[in-house]
């Protein structure tokens, strides 16, 4: 049974007595939490129960089906609101350990308008992934890396270029050495962490997350600079 059938085999059920039971509640939640939802996995989940919803009004359900319909959009909500998928606007993260590419992808699956990007390498299947997924969702993204670290064996900068995202590199002697982003203009994400695999299994590294708006503001400021410098240099 794939997941969509599952997640309509369970509201279904949830809608016969139509309204959700404590049980049903730890169950749709232990589901979600088994798929790591994110944003766009609760948006299917809502666009299924409203579909469901649609029908059983067609067929002559009444009002109780509109509260059953609440009672899920709350419980989606209420994931939302109390942070299980989002990192607390303020956090410091420490490798080795996979809290760390989670993190960021989690802040690219979240994005909604716009993500700068600039880092000395991307050889992280996982965050690259999750930045394919926001550029395919409408997300401006642009990214500025290191032209000599572009083609190490397992690059993800070339991938990115092919999908159409906006990219400079240095074409310097010296290395682009910076590792940050930020995030609809409003989050930033800085520290010593590279993008790879090997900084998250093996290496001593650290990265913070936070929306302190001066600070937001100098990093957007950098990187224009270096996007003008860099496009006007090619």
């Amino acid at each position: 049974m794939s997941d969509a059938d599952r997640i309509d085999a369970l509201l279904a059920q949830t809608l016969d007595d139509h309204r959700l039971s404590r049980g049903e509640r730890q169950t749709i939640q232990k589901l979600l939490d088994e798929q790591d939802a994110d944003t766009a996995t609760e948006a299917f989940w809502r666009s299924r129960a409203f579909a469901l919803a649609r029908r059983a009004l067609d067929d002559g359900g009444g009002p109780e089906i509109l509260d059953w319909l609440e009672g899920v959009e709350k419980l989606l909500a209420h994931r939302t609101s109390s942070g299980r998928e989002a990192p607390e606007k303020g956090a410091a993260y420490f490798m080795p350990g996979d809290s760390g590419p989670r993190a960021i992808a989690g802040l690219f699956n979240r994005a909604r308008h716009s993500v700068d990007v600039c880092v000395f390498t991307i050889t992280d299947d996982r965050i690259a992934s999750a930045m394919l997924a926001a550029h395919r969702r409408g997300v401006a993204l642009r990214v500025i890396s290191d032209d000599e670290k572009a083609h190490d064996t397992g690059s993800d900068i070339r991938e990115l270029r092919r999908a159409g995202i906006r990219l400079h590199t240095d074409r310097d002697p010296n290395h682009m050495h910076h590792k940050f982003a930020v995030f609809d203009r409003a989050t930033l994400l800085t520290g010593s962490y590279n993008w790879t695999r090997g900084a998250a299994e093996y290496n001593f590294e650290n990265f913070i997350i936070t929306s302190e708006a001066g600070l937001v503001t100098s990093f957007l400021r950098e990187f224009e600079r270096l996007w003008g410098l860099l496009g006007e240099s090619k």
